[in-house]
């Protein structure tokens, strides 16, 4: 696989992209924050673990049956989404502490939810955050062929109503990478981006093993032997649990680029983009619902996903406080900058661009 290259012979390009590291650094140099997390995000930590393992507690402890118990499988999802987004992420990205020790701590919370820390380090910190939007390259556009979200891929029929079907294909994305991970890390194995982490492949794929049964045994395992549920009852609220994280956190990955501001560009014949980096960013990125705090608390700051792209070793509680720094850099160039007011208005320009992208106009 050629990756791409970012080249530009703009001045203006260069000159915002040193000036928009230049003005948001000075903003913590002057008000003497730290990049990285504070307080608050350790009560997010427990807040969001508590979600995500105390019902499955509660289940147990209290016998949980009906309704009870499909409320708990709910909040269960609502946790591992939160977990996902506000613990683990920045924790993969090392912009949760100062300390390795802690970021992996924090990043390893992934195994919680079944999944690989090594598949989505390579998969979203080196291919999504470098190749933004670049078809073949950042995995975030490939969907196996249910869901059209590049407009340079095959159109299928299936793809016409996609715009109606599509939420419902989001629910699967958890509980479909409890089998996709091996087939991921076969594939980096392959191609050697498992070495290129200073990891063994082979020592890799045990671990990965290692990670699904002690997720499963858990998660599922538990609630069959000593919950009061039957066996069918218990499966339910695990695809539930999954059902709901995954519809959270499908959607709120997509308004950032899968939306009608967010352009795809494509390499030239030698592997150019002829932008640079940081300019490519804001072409493919965007922002939603900037002003509602308990949203961008709950899902990790991903709504200022602009800033999140620029400076991922940033933490996301800092992301409202940089946002207008960041905007006013990119209007004082003439770069974009794309944001949707509304959490509405970003889901309906996600809906419309899913629409167009199941029909030919955009083939």
């Amino acid at each position: 696989m050629q990756l791409p290259t970012y080249r530009t012979d703009s001045v203006d390009q260069r000159a915002f992209a040193r000036d928009v590291r230049r003005n948001v650094q000075a903003y913590f140099s002057e008000t003497g924050r730290s990049t990285k997390g504070t307080v608050g995000l350790w009560v997010k930590v427990v807040v969001m673990l508590s979600l995500y393992v105390l019902p499955l507690v509660a289940l147990i402890a209290l016998q949980l049956t009906g309704w009870w118990a499909v409320a708990s499988a709910v909040v269960m999802g609502v946790g591992m989404a939160g977990l996902g987004m506000s613990v683990m992420h920045d924790g993969v990205h090392g912009s949760s502490s100062r300390h390795a020790w802690v970021n992996k701590l924090l990043g390893s919370s992934m195994n919680l939810m079944g999944s690989s820390v090594l598949t989505w380090r390579i998969q979203h910190n080196g291919m999504h955050h470098t190749h933004t939007n670049i078809d073949q390259v950042d995995g975030d556009l490939d969907s196996r062929g249910l869901l059209r979200f590049s407009e340079h891929a095959p159109l299928k029929p299936i793809h016409r109503f996609q715009h109606l079907h599509a939420f419902f294909f989001y629910g699967l994305l958890t509980i479909t990478k409890l089998v996709v991970d091996f087939q991921t890390l076969a594939e980096f194995n392959r191609n050697g981006m498992t070495k290129a982490q200073k990891v063994d492949p082979q020592g890799a794929v045990w671990r990965l093993v290692g990670v699904k049964f002690l997720y499963l045994a858990i998660f599922l395992g538990l609630p069959l032997a000593f919950s009061a549920l039957p066996w069918w009852g218990v499966i339910g609220c695990f695809a539930l649990t999954h059902f709901v994280a995954s519809v959270i956190l499908g959607t709120v990955f997509q308004l950032a680029h899968i939306v009608e501001e967010a352009v795809q560009p494509l390499p030239d014949a030698r592997g150019v983009v002829a932008m640079d980096w940081t300019v490519h960013e804001l072409h493919t990125t965007a922002n939603f619902t900037r002003t509602n705090r308990l949203l961008g608390w709950y899902i990790g700051g991903l709504n200022f996903q602009v800033e999140h792209h620029l400076f991922p070793h940033i933490c996301h509680v800092h992301y409202h406080r940089i946002a207008p720094i960041v905007e006013r850099t990119a209007r004082q160039y003439g770069v974009p900058y794309h944001h949707h007011p509304t959490l509405l208005g970003a889901l309906a320009s996600h809906v419309r661009r899913l629409k167009a992208l199941g029909r030919p106009a955009v083939a």
